[in-house]
């Protein structure tokens, strides 16, 4: 008679499941399974009715609600499923009445509103932390882009900030549980504040996060983009070294054609002149990046420029995605690459980022790096986001070492 959360997706959607789950069992729904879906890719979606369809076999007594992204872009599919009972939107996800409307079932079948009438600011979830180590602070929701292969606006809404004093105070609260590393997330991070009396970017929100919480030793940010970031943001983390040297990138391709086709804000060139000048000023940046293999027109020559790009910057952190047409986009409309194509274009992607990451980690031997211990004392991340192996058994999970790299296995570093 308990209630199971089932969580597909991005981190925001796994941080958004445990409130999820917290919320109706405060209400006293008892025998659900919640799913809380994810719809950036028809992928996506068809492993969600997949498990629609297992989860109900197993457990046919058990009422199933199937909320999230895939839910409040698509209702009427899900309802009529006849495994589904229950179908709730995005907004209506996080709000404890839903929950307790569900406990009497005297509500609708599907609770989904118009996203896009949204206009309150976003609010603090405190989701998923890793074993006391690392927090994830949500600081946005929603996004005002409109990529061609993109459906997550139509799933989040528009851009929405947490305001400035609520982040300062739930990071605070944070440090104070002893966490040393926050990781500032959300839909689209780089486009905070657009919404607020104001307008605050997130430069201004990272420097008063560590102005006014000075006993915070770690910061990471999630996915930016480098359209958003104006010339402030890399003084910034030039010399603010509570901010982890590792940034991750927004970067989809490497052509420019397939760029503009994406309808992406930034050429190359603005990509290898943002890395170029971060490097110069702390040149122990890792990159990582999303990267979509396959979009629609994609040439050999076009997917060429991509691998290049990557190689000449170096990034050796990469997520690669073949291209998946989503239903309702633009990009579902434009001629398609063959499946096996984009298949072997992720692998060979992934393939060169192993290359690079390789000879990243060899170029660390000899060096040394403040660790944070994670899991049971035996591995961490360094400060660039690399895992390392720690010889010194027993180490707490939250403590930072200082380790001095002998050799490298697989991808990990390996400490003396």
């Amino acid at each position: 008679m308990t209630v199971e959360v089932v969580t597909f997706g991005c981190r925001l959607n796994q941080n958004e499941g445990v409130e999820v789950k917290k919320r109706a069992e405060e209400a006293g729904l008892k025998n659900v399974i919640i799913l809380n879906s994810c719809s950036v890719t028809s992928e996506a979606e068809r492993q969600l009715r997949q498990s629609i369809r297992r989860l109900h076999r197993k457990e046919p007594d058990k009422k199933i609600i199937v909320t999230g992204c895939a839910a409040q872009v698509n209702p009427n599919l899900y309802s009529a499923m006849p495994e589904v009972d229950k179908i709730i939107g995005n907004i209506e996800k996080m709000q404890p009445k839903t929950y307790e409307s569900l406990v009497y079932d005297n509500s609708e079948k599907i609770l989904v509103n118009d996203i896009m009438s949204v206009r309150e600011t976003a609010h603090y979830i405190p989701g998923i932390i890793e074993e006391r180590v690392r927090a994830f602070l949500q600081i946005q929701n929603g996004c005002n882009h409109r990529c061609t292969f993109c459906i997550i606006p139509y799933g989040r809404g528009n851009s929405r900030s947490v305001p400035l004093g609520e982040i300062v105070a739930n990071a605070q609260g944070l440090v104070d549980r002893g966490f040393k590393e926050i990781v500032l997330t959300g839909v689209d991070i780089t486009d905070y504040g657009l919404d607020l009396p104001g307008q605050p970017s997130l430069t201004e929100i990272i420097k008063r996060l560590l102005n006014n919480v000075p006993n915070l030793p770690r910061l990471r940010l999630s996915s930016i983009d480098v359209a958003e970031l104006k010339s402030d943001f890399i003084d910034l983390f030039a010399h603010e070294k509570r901010i982890m040297p590792h940034l991750h990138l927004s970067l989809q391709s490497g052509d420019n054609m397939i760029l503009k086709r994406m309808k992406r804000r930034h050429s190359r060139e603005d990509i290898i002149r943002f890395c170029s000048k971060i490097r110069s000023l702390r040149p122990e940046t890792e990159f990582g990046a999303d990267i979509i293999a396959g979009f629609p027109t994609e040439t050999q020559d076009m997917f060429q420029n991509t691998v290049n790009l990557l190689r000449e910057i170096g990034i050796s952190y990469l997520h690669v995605f073949p291209y998946s047409e989503r239903h309702g986009t633009p990009a579902a409309k434009m001629p398609q690459v063959p499946k096996n194509i984009r298949k072997e274009r992720a692998a060979t992607i992934r393939q060169v980022g192993a290359e690079i990451l390789r000879q990243s980690n060899i170029n660390k031997i000899g060096k040394t790096f403040k660790v944070l211990v994670e899991g049971y004392g035996a591995i961490g991340r360094a400060e660039d986001f690399s895992l390392v192996k720690i010889a010194s058994k027993g180490r707490a999970a939250g403590e930072v070492v200082t380790c001095l790299i002998k050799g490298i296995e697989r991808e990990y570093l390996i400490s003396a």
